[in-house]
């Protein structure tokens, strides 16, 4: 597939987005989200204000709404945060007009804290973090146990001896990818040299290129982006570089941007975390509590590989996935925990390492 940059692609924020048609009306019109079908619910996404066209986070929690109102019937829409002060107002709105509210992202916690005590009736989810009430199912991801494959991927796959992450913000879901990725790629190469850079924005494309440039010129081949929108940067970066360097994507596949360039993607169950959400509400079952969700309950991993990844790669990285699964190992979650690790070497797993310090991916 050609490479495609999306830096000049950024829809329209603050909207709604009906999913039962996809048409868009101004965030203003919102009395007529409170008609509802018989035996239905009307559910109210509010985005972070990285938005829809992130082609990560926000896209995947989108996807999940998508298919539940496809499959379960439900009107299902969409209200984007322009900036932060757009969080009280958004989930205000969906409170009042909704049945179900779910806020995407770690960043809209103190605001759903505030809403959620404010309509003791009505259901909110939460996505990447936890808030406590009794109204409030929220879902937490080890992103660190999908970010350590990645790590393994990147560095059983370097031809250089040098890796690059690129974060958005330091928040703590972004930092498990972090710390997992160290963790990862340290077991398969103690001598491994990791670029740590940070756009401290979720927004940015274009920073996001600038600092994978900087990474990639600097001797790495390989960036692992955790970054929404601006890790589309990213993969603009490696087109310009050309053939040998490579993104591994977080949350999703985004081989669309580029599948000759994406050495494989971190995959999280956001949209499945959404999914689940509608669904017991529509049921009647909806408990409030957290939901942490690993590789055991098929709410992280990795897929997509790139053609090139050889088979005794491949392996290896299902040998980690199973000793992650079973608490053989146990990636780190922050600095502290990183610090502690010791790393666990392919052959104490029987997994035969990669042919050379880096697997060498065909031409």
């Amino acid at each position: 597939m050609a490479h495609r940059s999306l830096l000049s692609s950024r829809v329209d924020r603050r909207r709604f987005v009906l999913a039962t048609g996809g048409a868009v009306v101004a965030a203003p019109a919102l009395s007529t989200l409170g008609v509802q079908a018989q035996d239905s619910i009307v559910t109210t996404m509010v985005t972070d204000t990285a938005g829809i066209g992130d082609e990560s986070f926000n896209d995947l929690a989108k996807e999940g709404g998508d298919r539940a109102a496809e499959e379960l019937g439900i009107e299902f829409n969409i209200l984007e945060s322009q900036t932060a002060a757009d969080y009280v107002r958004n989930l205000t709105d969906a409170a009042e007009t909704g049945d179900l509210t779910i806020a995407v992202g770690f960043l809209l916690a103190d605001a759903l804290t505030e809403v959620a005590s404010q309509y003791p009736d009505h259901k909110f989810a939460i996505i990447d973090t936890e808030v406590e009430g009794d109204n409030i199912v929220s879902y937490i991801f080890r992103e660190q146990e999908g970010a350590f494959l990645a790590g393994v991927l990147a560095a059983a796959m370097s031809q250089t001896g040098q890796i690059g992450f690129v974060g958005g913000i330091r928040i703590p879901p972004v930092m498990r990818y972090e710390v997992g990725y160290v963790a990862g790629a340290t077991s398969v190469n103690p001598d491994i040299q990791i670029a740590i850079a940070y756009a401290d924005d979720f927004e940015d494309p274009n920073l996001g290129k600038e600092l994978s440039l900087a990474q990639f010129n600097n001797g790495a081949d390989i960036v692992h982006a955790a970054a929404g929108r601006t890790g589309i940067g990213a993969f603009d970066a490696a087109a310009e570089k050309g053939e040998g360097f490579y993104v591994i994507a977080a949350d999703q596949d985004q081989s669309e941007l580029g599948a000759e360039i994406q050495l494989g993607a971190v995959i999280k169950g956001i949209d499945t975390a959404v999914y689940d959400s509608v669904e017991a509400v529509l049921n009647d079952t909806f408990e409030a509590g957290a939901h942490d969700l690993g590789i055991a309950d098929d709410g992280m991993g990795i897929g997509a590989l790139n053609e090139n990844v050889p088979d005794d790669v491949r392996a290896m990285i299902d040998a980690y996935s199973a000793a992650i699964a079973d608490g053989t190992i146990v990636p780190p979650v922050d600095d502290d925990t990183l610090e502690a690790f010791e790393p666990v070497s392919p052959d104490s797993l029987g997994a035969a390492p990669a042919a050379s310090p880096a697997a060498s991916p065909a031409s």
